[in-house]
């Protein structure tokens, strides 16, 4: 007899939903079964492979995180020869191919002294995003790799760079679902414990998922630090808002400004036509 979940009877609204990065975090630290289960599906891996998931940039649950550990990403080494970087991200800050391939390509260096360049371990950055990176290019799950231009074959299979973007569940491919991918993005998105019920009786690892969810909400330590991980995202949203009304306001300056200076040139050439007709005339 299967046993009763113990966040069956919550109800309503998830107090803190798993775009908060730290819950992410800490849902990935605390179960190892969530973690290889989310990195089966997003690397298109079957379970039984992967023995061993160990994240190597592990913090201390509930306590507060300084600015230096501001960017709660999980690094993970699969026995299986990988390196996995899974960052959850909710604010755009509109460099997000430049910021994924900097922390790409930091993570990819990690080779030690003594040690041949042939034997860097693959790594894939996944950022799992609540926004769309490249407004022209929208989609669900992306990947992109090195490659020649011209005939696309590859320069090397040990770098990659995954997009699952939260907001395009609409845009799952069969193959996407074929793995679970859209499932993982609705947890990710789920607003109330109705939606993670419905999630988790369809799908054990959702279950799992659904319980540590549970377990850390509860702690009131870790709660207060995602409820600080969400006050300093609602202030960075601000910003970004400030920054894109000044850059609005600053463009239509621009226009403005261009606009005169083309009235200003055209009054000049309507004086230089005149004073010319008049120079005619004398």
């Amino acid at each position: 007899m299967k046993k009763t979940p113990i966040y069956q009877n919550a109800t309503g609204p998830v107090a803190i939903r798993m775009t908060n990065d730290y819950l992410f975090k800490a849902l990935m630290q605390k179960n190892k079964k969530v973690l290889k289960a989310l990195i089966c599906s997003l690397l298109h891996l079957e379970p039984v492979t992967i023995r061993k998931a160990e994240i190597t940039n592990p913090i201390i649950l509930g306590e507060s995180i300084s600015e230096k550990d501001i960017i709660l990403d999980v690094n993970v080494k699969l026995s299986v020869g990988k390196q996995v970087n899974l960052e959850m991200q909710v604010v755009n800050h509109l460099n997000w191919p430049e910021r994924s391939t900097y922390y790409a390509c930091r993570n990819f260096a990690s080779l030690n002294s003594g040690e041949d360049y042939q034997d860097v371990a693959p790594l894939h950055h996944i950022g799992i995003l609540d926004f769309t990176p490249l407004e022209a290019f929208p989609g669900f799950y992306s990947t992109y790799k090195l490659s020649e231009i011209h005939d696309h074959h590859l320069y090397t299979d040990k770098f990659s760079i995954s997009v699952l973007d939260l907001t395009h569940i609409d845009l799952a491919t069969e193959e996407d679902k074929s793995y679970n991918i859209d499932i993982w993005a609705s947890l990710f998105r789920a607003q109330t414990w109705e939606d993670i019920k419905m999630l988790a009786e369809k799908y054990e690892s959702i279950d799992e998922a659904a319980t540590t969810i549970y377990q850390l909400s509860s702690d009131e330590k870790i709660r207060l630090q995602c409820e600080a991980r969400e006050k300093y995202e609602r202030d960075q949203r601000s910003v970004q808002h400030m920054l894109e009304k000044l850059q609005k306001e600053n463009a239509e300056q621009k226009k403005a400004l261009a606009e005169s200076q083309k009235e200003i040139e055209k009054l000049k050439r309507n004086i230089a036509d005149l004073q010319s007709e008049q120079a005619k005339n004398k």
